[in-house]
Parts: structure tokens; sequence; C-alpha cells
């Protein structure tokens, strides 16, 4: 075991108040593609670019276009993604009673499969859509099993419940995440580059000295941690005792 994982372990154990906070680097190892990695969707070729497919603007104006890519790309109909180790671990130490919440960016709801119960979803989830006259609830096979652009029983268009470029964040759940950063003994990031903001700003509401960084490659934000670690966030999880 190298000294960043015994430093990690450590400050685990000592913590009765984790937070952690991910991004797009948590869902790749269950083979979920990257918007911003080299082989990710923005390097893949489109008629558009993946960032204005998925804008309000492109929804409201071909909504046909949106939902094709939707189904094809973000959907991932056909890998089936599954839970990995990080979303295991988190899930355990949520029960064990020592992490009090996930923050995540990613839509993918895998958190929740692996029996997270407290998740934070700054940019919502492919597994939660409704309808935008009526407001019923669908779920995300409604989506998958349905043909051009999904209609309700009511004839409205159904809607993802994702954050699309342009628009903003669920408030309740932006300020849910500021309460429990802010009232961490420990925050612990991964597989996010700190790049996407207001997301990337929610860092700034830990006052605590566990603040630890687990990402492949730096970030603009690692002068500021008291650990960081150069690894798969799963690789690295899969190191730590849980003590049961």
């Amino acid at each position: 075991m190298s000294r960043e994982i015994e430093t990690l372990q450590q400050m685990i154990d000592e913590s009765k108040k984790i937070v952690f906070f991910g991004g797009a680097g948590v869902s790749t190892e269950s083979g979920i593609p990257d918007f911003r990695s080299v082989d990710g969707l923005y390097n893949q070729k489109y008629d558009y670019p993946p960032e204005t497919i998925l804008s309000h603007t492109f929804y409201m104006k071909k909504p046909e276009e949106f939902f094709r890519f939707y189904r094809d790309k973000m959907l991932c109909l056909d890998i089936k993604p599954q839970p990995n180790t990080a979303h295991k671990v988190l899930a355990k130490l949520e029960a064990q009673g020592k992490l009090t919440a996930v923050v995540t960016q990613n839509i993918d709801g895998l958190h929740q499969a692996a029996g997270s119960k407290k998740v934070l979803e700054l940019h919502g989830s492919v597994m939660r859509n409704y309808c935008e006259t009526c407001h019923k609830s669908y779920s995300v096979e409604a989506i998958v099993n349905s043909a051009g652009v999904p209609r309700c029983t009511c004839g409205g268009r159904i809607k993802p419940d994702v954050v699309l470029y342009e628009e903003g964040l669920d408030q309740y759940t932006l300020q849910e995440a500021v309460r429990v950063i802010s009232e961490a003994d420990m925050l612990i990031i991964g597989g996010t580059s700190l790049a996407v903001y207001p997301a990337a700003g929610l860092i700034d509401y830990y006052q605590g000295n566990r603040l630890v960084l687990i990402n492949k490659t730096p970030t603009q934000r690692d002068t500021m941690a008291n650990l960081v670690i150069t690894g798969s966030i799963g690789e690295v999880f899969s190191q730590i005792d849980l003590h049961e």
C-alpha cells in the first residue's frame, strides 16, 4: 500500500461526515463515454457538436435530432452500464454511517443502482422523464421504446430530467449540495476536471482540512488539496479497507 493510500485510509477512518463529489471519471469505469476525454464524445464526428445538440436551444428547434443523439449516446443502450468499484465503496461507506452524501455531475443513476441513498444529481438524471404539458412522470424505458420525439398520453412532449446547456441547475439540489459540503469533515473529489461551473465552485464551500482529489490528470485545484492521488478512482477505492 502506497503512502498516499495509507493517508487516505487514515483520513477516512478519522472522519464521520464524508462527502464525495464526482464527475464523468466515475462513470467512465462503467463504460460510459466522457465528453472531454481524448476519445470522448467531443472528438467523435456528428453533424453538430455534442455541446450544441445538448443545448436547450437545439432541443427546442430540432427535437428529432436531439432525441436521436440522446438515445444513441446518452442512454448507452449498447453497453447497459453497471455500478463499478467506486460506486459500491461509496454506498458501503454511507451504509456504515460515515458518508453523508454523494454530489454528482453524472446523469446515469449508477450511484443509486449501487445502493447509495443520498445522491444529489446536479445535472439531473436520464432515469427520470416528464411531460412538458401535464408533468406526468415517465421511466427511461419510455424514451428507449419510443421513436422520434417521445409523446405523453396527453400529447405533450416528454423531456428527460437532465440539465441541458443554457439551463439552470435545480436550486434545491444546489443548495443542499452547498449544505452537505460545508458541513463535511472530509471531502473526496474524484473523476472531475473541476472545469464546469457552477458545479466546480462547490469545492469552495468546504471548510475542513481533509480535502482529497483523485484524478487521472492534474486539475487547477490540486494546490488546494490536503491529498492528491493520481489514478483511477476505482483502483484507488479498491485499496480502501472498509472494516466490514
